[in-house]
């Protein structure tokens, strides 16, 4: 039940200084929130500090919090409390500060030319000031004179791929081929609690949101300054790579953010304050489902994929509603025994197939069709029990995005015993085919091929190898490919890497040039296998066996191949490269074009770069100081445009001086 709003009426009036109103929240508080939040509400070792959160609520949000709890971010309901003790105890928690003396304050701010904002300023330097305004909208100021003056945002960069069509294009001119040279670092943002970021910012409004596992923070995009930082603990007892921290961003919508936790739940903040407005359990932790993947969001839906395909769990996608979490649809990556394209899946691994969607798919409004790239099958290299092209394992699924109905799908690699998943990002583009415009759907493929796809139907138009591949010499008419090497008990030595040719190092295509960009290495490795596929491996959580497990000895390093990264531009219409620039060392990040003819890739050498978009050029590079593991994005604000990277733990962003 609501508490009434004439419990609340002059709350704030009254006096909280004094002992006698003070005393009976403060024993509330002590016996039943200072356990985790600390007794000076600065954070414990079980729960956050709120002493700078509460001042962004209303006393109804924050009674609403208390009655409620959140009991899946490890805080109970009290719905025990008395409407006296809620306000007593909430009109405590009004007094709490922050330990250094620093926290969101109440002012009126003077804007120049006439006019004043009123809100709580979050964060303030000598120079600007980020204020919630009594609309509940941030304010990104200025210092100009005796007054503020509002940052503008003039192009945002709203999703992980900067448009639902995955080109990671950006139509900003301000830095271009001829003054890239000239970049300088305008500001730097740290990260706690993190070590290899690969996280894409997204910008709205001129506010960046960057995550880490179970973190979120809101940076003023034109000065890094923190806004506001949501934080949970992260989860004890995960398996896989979730567990070492993979988060690789956010979506936004109206007023909310929407990213995934490690434990495979999708949550809902308040993109303004940080706070949790809805949490949504994708699947179980425990059956050793997890999430690492950027939303998607489209149309009153925001659609998430999950992890875990190495560890045993069935693959699907859902679709929530964006204001309240409620799923609408699921599409599961594998049938069940005895459903429909079972067949595909001959003995026992069906009952632990993998097949995840744990990278961001895109979507073509104009048809109304969202594009998802699906994961390999489990065991990942032993396919005894697993016979037959394992649908929709290494597939792309073009779905209804109202419904989740499958419209069409094309698998890359049918019974994949490389690892050779494809959870690319799928690239929507409209080019020259054949003479005629078609619409078509650019794949750089982890199994070393590059595809080109009617995006309507699924037609298969093309397949080329885009780096050294021996598993296979061809295709038929329909793009199946005619595998040549498998993995031997003696071992096999395979082009590409189980690493792959690319992972989730997302392309970019411009439409200026008419190329398509893309970060790889050339590698190889040798595949060897041992035993037969013995079923789940015994333990608190059901696993089944998979690559790295005692019946499957990998890869190595073939000696007398040197693995490089390369970053390549390919005619799509031929599949021909144009140019190639190698790196330093292999990448795992990925690249970002520009209407300013700048392609922008690095490298686990540390090494930002900026390139030619028409023939390679080397044209600017910076050390970053940590490896770069995700592609770069640009935005717009007060007329400056920026080019944001992660590298290590740190965030950076370049603009002209």
């Amino acid at each position: 039940m609501r508490l009434s709003v004439w419990w609340f009426a002059g709350l704030l009036a009254s006096s909280i200084s004094s002992a006698q109103s003070v005393e009976p929240g403060q024993r509330t508080f002590v016996t039943r929130c200072a356990s985790c939040h600390g007794t000076d509400g600065n954070g414990g070792e079980l729960g956050p500090n709120i002493a700078t959160r509460v001042v962004s609520r209303t006393d109804q949000e924050l009674a609403d919090a208390i009655r409620a709890g959140f009991p899946a971010a490890g805080m109970p309901a009290f719905a025990g409390l008395t409407e006296p003790e809620t306000i007593d105890l909430v009109r405590f928690i009004r007094t709490l500060r922050p330990r250094n003396g620093f926290g969101p304050t109440r002012e009126k701010v003077a804007l120049v030319g006439g006019g004043v904002l009123e809100g709580l300023v979050l964060n303030q330097s000598s120079t600007d000031l980020q204020l919630l305004g009594d609309d509940r909208h941030i304010h990104l100021l200025r210092k100009e004179g005796e007054g503020y003056r509002a940052a503008t945002s003039q192009a945002d960069w709203p999703s992980y791929n900067g448009q639902p069509n995955g080109n990671r294009y950006s139509t900003l001119t301000q830095i271009d081929k001829t003054n890239v040279s000239h970049l300088v670092p305008k500001w730097i943002f740290s990260l706690a609690n993190t070590s290899s970021l690969q996280v894409t910012p997204v910008v709205v409004d001129g506010v960046m949101y960057v995550t880490s596992a179970n973190e979120c923070y809101a940076l003023d995009a034109g000065s890094g300054r923190q806004i506001w930082h949501y934080q949970r603990r992260r989860t004890k007892g995960l398996i896989g790579v979730s567990a070492g921290g993979a988060n690789r961003g956010v979506a936004v919508a109206d007023d909310r953010v929407f990213m995934v936790t490690d434990h495979g739940h999708l949550i809902a903040l308040n993109r303004f304050t940080g706070a949790l407005d809805w949490e949504t359990e994708m699947a179980d932790w425990h059956q050793n489902y997890y999430g690492t993947g950027a939303p998607l969001v489209v149309g009153h839906l925001v659609v998430s994929g999950i992890s875990g395909g190495d560890d045993g769990v069935r693959g699907f996608l859902a679709a929530y509603d964006r204001s309240t979490g409620k799923e609408v649809w699921r599409f599961w990556t594998v049938p069940r025994p005895g459903e429909p394209l079972s067949e595909t899946w001959q003995g026992k691994a069906i009952e632990h197939p993998g097949a995840t969607t744990w990278m961001t798919g895109t979507y073509d409004p104009e048809i109304d069709t969202l594009y998802w790239p699906v994961g390999n099958p489990g065991p990942d290299l032993i396919g005894d029990e697993r016979r037959g092209d394992n649908l929709y394992s290494d597939s792309i699924v073009a779905l209804d995005p109202k419904t989740g109905r499958l419209k069409w799908y094309f698998q890359f690699t049918p019974h994949d015993v490389w690892d050779y998943d494809s959870t690319q990002v799928p690239v929507l583009a409209d080019i020259q085919w054949q003479g005629k415009p078609r619409k078509v759907m650019l794949w750089a493929n982890r199994n070393g091929v590059m595809y080109v796809l009617d995006r309507t139907t699924g037609e298969f138009l093309k397949g080329k190898p885009y780096v050294k591949t021996n598993w296979l010499d061809g295709f038929d008419a329909k793009g199946r490919p005619n595998r040549v090497k498998f993995p031997t008990k003696e071992g096999t030595a395979i082009y590409p890497h189980v690493h792959g040719a690319t992972n989730w190092a997302p392309p970019s295509f411009s439409p200026r040039t008419g190329l398509f960009y893309v970060a790889t290495w050339e590698n190889s490795g040798t595949f060897a296998r041992e035993g037969q596929f013995p079923g789940a491996i015994p333990g608190p959580n059901t696993r089944q066996t998979t690559m790295g497990a005692t019946n499957v000895v990998p890869f190595y390093n073939n000696p007398d191949t040197e693995a490089i990264g390369v970053v390549r531009a390919y005619d799509p219409a031929t599949l021909d490269y144009k140019w190639e620039f190698r790196l330093g060392d292999i990448t795992w990040g990925g690249t970002l074009v520009t209407a300013g003819d700048v392609v922008f890739s690095g490298g686990r050498d540390g090494y930002f770069l900026a390139l030619d978009a028409k023939t390679g050029a080397l044209l600017w590079k910076a050390n970053v100081g940590g490896q770069i593991n995700a592609a770069a994005m640009s935005y717009s604000v007060n007329g400056k445009q920026y080019v944001a990277i992660s590298a290590g733990s740190a965030l950076f962003a370049y603009a002209l001086p």
